[in-house]
């Protein structure tokens, strides 16, 4: 089969334009993150609340934080960036949580052993809880893991992010929205 390089070239040309086209629409919509999917879509829209067991096998669901500022963290043990991220969660709880901050921890798929087993690990004191059918992973539009939400005390999502956060940006998404509310 003969091939036609004036053909090749403008094929060529075409797709170099189509990645530059795209290039261009995501810095001025601010990249990926500007495009809203996964949880990022969600903000304004109220917090989905499910029953499901804590730690200690009582039942425990998100709706029992309204009032507070909360942190919600989608994680799993197996869960590389999880596991990274996790220490800084402990620490911007320890630090803000005597001005309404609640860091809620919510396992995905695991059983409450693995759960425990963890959380004892990384010595938590937030709450754990168990979210075996992963309706929060769902419902949060979570794309992978960690997925983190923050929710005013109105019960409200104020932003999603998808991956690891340094305690510095936790504190950048926290900071205004326990301020703002106080």
């Amino acid at each position: 089969m003969p091939r036609n390089p004036l053909g090749i070239a403008v094929a060529a040309l075409a797709l170099v334009a189509v990645v530059l086209t795209f290039k261009a629409y995501l810095e001025e919509s601010g990249g990926l993150a500007g495009v809203l999917t996964g949880p990022a879509m969600l903000a304004g829209a109220p917090a989905e609340s499910y029953p499901v067991k804590d730690l200690a096998g009582k039942s425990d669901a998100l709706a029992r934080y309204r009032g507070h500022v909360v942190l919600v963290n989608l994680w799993a043990s197996w869960c590389a960036p999880c596991r990274s991220e996790t220490p800084a969660l402990e620490r911007l709880y320890e630090a803000e949580r005597g001005k309404g901050l609640v860091v809620l921890g919510i396992d995905q798929g695991e059983s409450a052993r693995t759960a425990a087993t963890f959380a004892g690990e990384m010595k938590l004191h937030y709450p754990i809880l168990l979210d075996e059918d992963q309706r929060y992973g769902r419902a949060y539009a979570a794309v992978g893991l960690p997925t983190t939400l923050v929710v005013d005390r109105s019960g409200h999502i104020v932003r999603g992010i998808d991956g690891e956060m340094t305690l510095a940006q936790m504190r950048d998404v926290v900071g205004p929205v326990l301020r703002a509310q106080e």
